[in-house]
């Protein structure tokens, strides 16, 4: 199997104007090549693909119908590019997996009156203080949380809520920004970098940062189909967490058979918390803590995982889970039925501190197990660990396959020796 950071081959025609007979779906953003060109390799072979990004495409050239330059944050000038664009070319369904366009996305697919998302509900998903209280008004079981615009405002919140508590802005992504206070000590320096933490395209609410209860216990999270309302989980991921305070998601583990997938207390607080949301008809990623007191919830993505999950998943259980997107927005119901019975696993792997990559070599015989290993940086790429930069310091991932964790987790170790990284350390 290729690389993801190799040539897919000419899975589609790009820049193609001709009839074609296979439904086209409007992909709203692309993402990263690394993260996101499995799912348009698999889609392609299916559907039509037709772009909406601010510039002109590169590496996703292969897989597409066709293209429209349009700036994918603004919502009004996407939806009128989609209109144009569907009384010439039909558009199926609307297709997003990124999390910062899928509220626009959602609104594209609402003016087509296609298969979507509640546009309300994805924007309580990216608000993460719009989820916390349509979540709190319907009782589902989720962390205490407050909306702050101050250190002071933090530190009552704080003391309300009982240490410890994790700081985090209210509408960003990767972890960025959040982090653990444990007592009054360190909840200003908690507080500053959840504050100063941002995107360049999201603007801040003056109430940036959310204070939160801490919740014990391993973090998951569950990739869903919600068709018509009726939430069915696909698979579970469990998260490897490092660099605490902060929550670095460093590893995650896909079992087709876990058994969270038939806990009922599992599926309860999924099913509650999207009605709760009001979404309808997509994909979801949803982050819970199985805490002493049973899971509760940390978030609802209106968007498959990122992380490479959903491939790690489709190792594992034989399910695409990027057509299992596509098809949802083209208006049928999928079957996420597993159709193989294996575990996967997912590693990234961090320096030890700081660093300016000078060489980065990996082993050609892989050891049994370790489905591949894959560079992500070149020489001279300036490698920064958390909280300094998130994903970001990562240099490899290693993708492992077994009949069980400890199977993977065996692979990993083997795999590891493989991988020789030198450079000059960052002061």
């Amino acid at each position: 199997m290729p690389r993801l950071d190799e040539s897919w081959g000419d899975a589609a025609e790009a820049g193609s104007s001709g009839q074609s007979n296979r439904p086209l779906l409007l992909l709203i953003g692309s993402g990263g090549q690394i993260w996101r060109e499995y799912i348009l390799k698999s889609v392609a072979d299916s559907y039509d693909l037709w772009l909406f990004a601010p510039k002109e495409p590169g590496w996703e050239s292969p897989y597409l119908r066709g293209n429209t330059i349009v700036e994918t944050l603004d919502a009004h000038a996407a939806m009128e590019s989609a209109v144009r664009l569907d009384k010439s070319v039909r558009i199926a369904g609307v297709l997003c997996y990124d999390e910062i366009r899928v509220p626009v996305a959602a609104m594209v697919a609402e003016a087509l009156k296609l298969p979507g998302a509640n546009v309300e509900g994805v924007r309580a998903c990216r608000d993460k203080h719009l989820g916390r209280e349509a979540l709190a008004a319907a009782g589902v079981a989720q962390p205490a949380s407050r909306a702050v615009a101050s250190l002071q405002e933090a530190q009552e919140a704080a003391r309300a809520i009982g240490y410890p508590v994790v700081l985090k802005p209210r509408a960003l992504a990767a972890s960025i920004g959040v982090v653990r206070a444990d007592g009054p000590d360190s909840l200003e320096s908690a507080y500053t970098e959840a504050s100063e933490a941002y995107f360049d395209e999201i603007p801040r609410d003056k109430a940036w940062v959310l204070v939160e209860e801490y919740l014990d216990g391993p973090e998951v999270s569950v990739e869903c189909v919600c068709h018509q309302g009726r939430v069915t989980p696909m698979f579970v991921a469990r998260k490897s967490l490092g660099f605490a305070p902060h929550f670095e998601e460093i590893g995650h583990t896909v079992s087709a058979d876990d058994p969270l997938l038939d806990d009922p207390a599992v599926r309860h607080v999924l099913q509650e918390a999207h009605t709760a949301l009001g979404l309808d008809t997509l994909v979801t990623h949803t982050e819970l803590r199985l805490t002493r007191t049973g899971p509760r919830l940390v978030e609802v993505n209106a968007r498959l995982g990122g992380d490479l999950i959903p491939y790690v998943a489709r190792l594992a259980t034989g399910v695409d889970y990027g057509m299992v997107a596509a098809s949802l927005a083209a208006g049928a119901e999928p079957d996420v039925t597993p159709v193989r019975s294996a575990t996967a696993h997912v590693q990234f792997l961090y320096p030890e501190h700081d660093l300016d990559v000078t060489s980065l070599t990996v082993g050609e015989e892989l050891p049994p197990g370790v489905h591949e290993v894959t560079p992500m940086v070149a020489p001279g790429r300036r490698l920064r660990l958390p909280p300094r930069d998130h994903v970001g310091g990562r240099y490899v991932y290693v993708v492992t396959t077994g009949d069980s964790p400890e199977e993977c987790a065996e692979a990993l170790r083997a795999a590891t020796p493989l991988v020789h990284l030198t450079g000059t350390p960052v002061g």
